[in-house]
């Protein structure tokens, strides 16, 4: 058995088929036709374009507009100034458009996969995967034709890029096993888009693996069988039988209330990147958005976006989900993740460091325009700001002039608002948690954002392999730190919700409807999956295993626990 990171639900077994990479070596030459030069590269440009864009359009038609986007994200990066500009340049220089492309991409390649922060990082993998297709436009080379895999399929490569996936019959590929990415990688993403099942970062698979070979993929559990024997293939077709019922059976939560087993009201959000991932959320049955992250609108930017630009953004998103509830966090950058236009300093810690809140709060003419485009949005819908990585009391009060200072300039413009419009902290830091009874006197609602406070209550970076066996939401303290919050909430009566992972984590879910979480905000695909879980259990038996679990010293006994008494 093979063991990866389990990225996309469900139970594959089929016949393999390897994605083998091209050789795409070449000889780095001068030129002293560098006009003839650059409209050859020019040409690749175009046609690497041109042929993103059409994918574009069928993973649009196939799959959907955010996973469309992916791809499109690709043309617009090598259009780029910042990018194509540099390779241009070199090739005027006399370097071949092989070696001009190659070097610029990998000095960016560089750059995002030393990030902390994963999405970043993911940016790299993008880079790649742009820097492969156009240097093949160069090279002349063919890529496979895998919409024409046979039916009972298992791709086998290094990496599902985006423009691979735009080729897959859905119906012929019967899983996805890669050497590289993880849950938050495009082709995890992907994958799940086309409910594939995957595993991911499975060490040496490619050349592990012949064509024909059979594979089994367990995409629940990050488990890879190749030829197995009669027992495990027999316990396998079962339990693919029984997975598929579970998806028909979570087809009858959608257009319902989410309900506990005794009839209790929760409600269950979507976390979002860019306002047409609110389509998304409406799409799966989201009750709100718990988590818009901002900060995309800055990094997807080659300048400061103005107070109109954002404006129309959160405006899109709070009209497209017709009146829910649309929580808002405020940008949350600076130190790991890195903006060339907004020239943050290096920092030894970045996670520890000037970002997010205190990078706001320090620039209080960006803060303000930002907070003005939300302010302005809520008269369309249900808008709510967050303010993320809060530690102090004071941070929530400085927020809270500044959104009162601009409901007055907006009064005296005669500009429309919502007046109530709410103003949250995102618990994410120790020291939230420590001093949570007194933000709940600040605060109109708490959303726990358990990836970081898993990471800061835990002094753990999770990107670190020597001490990721730490990094869990399952932690005694950092169940400890999220019973803490939500007693704080419950006790000054503001509603608390969570936007973390955890959220719609199904041995997670009873403790938090124990604990009195009220709003589950995760990926819109899991909508369904959280609303069935909580149906399954009553508030007496969610107390009953969380009053168990939270006597226990480890986490493993605790993780056992939860799963002994599982009810997916």
């Amino acid at each position: 058995m093979y063991k990866g990171i389990a990225a996309s639900r469900g139970i594959g077994i089929g016949s393999i088929c390897r994605l083998v990479e091209h050789d795409l070596s070449f000889e780095a030459k001068m030129v002293s036709d560098t006009a003839a030069e650059k409209d050859r590269f020019r040409k690749a440009i175009d046609s690497f374009v041109e042929e993103t864009n059409a994918m574009a359009d069928e993973i649009r038609k196939n799959i959907g507009p955010k996973e469309a986007e992916i791809l499109l994200g690709h043309a617009v990066m090598i259009s780029d100034p910042a990018m194509s500009g540099e390779m241009f340049k070199m090739i005027e220089a006399g370097q071949c458009a092989e070696t001009a492309l190659t070097a610029v991409c990998d000095m960016f390649i560089g750059m995002f996969s030393q990030m902390e922060d994963e999405m970043m990082r993911q940016r790299a993998s993008d880079i790649s995967d742009v820097k492969v297709s156009v240097l093949k436009k160069l090279l002349g080379v063919e890529d496979i034709d895998i919409s024409k895999v046979a039916p009972g399929t298992v791709l086998v490569c290094k990496d599902l890029t985006p423009s691979m996936t735009s080729q897959i019959v859905k119906e012929n590929v019967a899983g996805i096993i890669t050497e590289v990415g993880g849950k938050t990688s495009h082709s995890a993403i992907l994958a799940r888009a086309l409910e594939i099942p995957a595993v991911l970062s499975v060490p040496g698979i490619v050349d592990a693996v012949k064509d024909k070979d059979t594979a089994i993929i367990d995409g629940t559990e990050g488990d890879v069988y190749i030829n197995p024997d009669g027992d495990i293939l027999s316990k396998y077709i079962i339990k693919r039988e029984e997975f598929i019922k579970k998806q028909a059976e979570l087809k009858t939560f959608f257009g319902k209330e989410t309900l506990t087993a005794d009839g209790d009201k929760l409600e269950i959000y979507c976390n979002i990147g860019t306002p047409k991932d609110a389509k998304k959320a409406m799409e799966c049955d989201g009750e709100g958005v718990g988590l818009f992250r901002s900060e995309f609108l800055f990094m997807d930017n080659t300048h400061l976006p103005t107070e109109d630009e954002q404006f129309e953004a959160y405006k899109e998103a709070v009209r497209t989900m017709e009146g829910k509830t649309v929580i808002i966090r405020t940008l949350d950058i600076g130190g790991d993740k890195d903006i060339p236009y907004m020239d943050f300093e290096k920092e030894e810690n970045p996670f520890l460091g000037f970002r997010a809140v205190r990078y706001c709060i320090a620039n209080p003419d960006m803060y303000k325009t930002q907070l003005r485009a939300i302010v302005r949005a809520s008269a369309f819908g249900g808008a709510k700001i967050m303010v993320p990585l809060v530690t102090t009391v004071d941070e929530v009060r400085t927020v809270k002039k500044l959104v009162s200072e601009i409901k007055e300039e907006l009064r005296a413009e005669g500009i429309a608002f919502d007046e109530g419009i709410e103003v949250g902290c995102m618990m994410e830091t120790a020291a939230s948690a420590a001093i949570a009874d007194l933000l709940a006197k600040e605060a109109d609602f708490f959303s726990i954002g358990t990836n970081d406070l898993t990471g800061y209550t835990m002094a753990v970076d999770r990107g670190n392999a020597k001490v990721a066996y730490l990094y869990s939401a399952f932690q005694p303290a950092v169940l400890r730190s999220i019973r803490q919050i939500i007693a704080a909430g419950k006790a000054a009566g503001i509603p608390v919700g969570m936007c973390g992972e955890a959220a719609a984590d199904p041995l997670m879910i009873p403790l938090l409807m124990s604990f009195g979480l009220d709003e589950y905000s995760v990926n819109p695909v899991l909508v369904l999956t959280a609303r069935c879980i909580i149906s399954k259990w009553s508030k007496a038996e969610a107390d009953a295993i969380a009053d168990k679990v939270m006597a226990m010293d480890t986490e493993a006994e605790i993780v056992a626990a939860l799963k002994a008494a599982a009810k997916e």
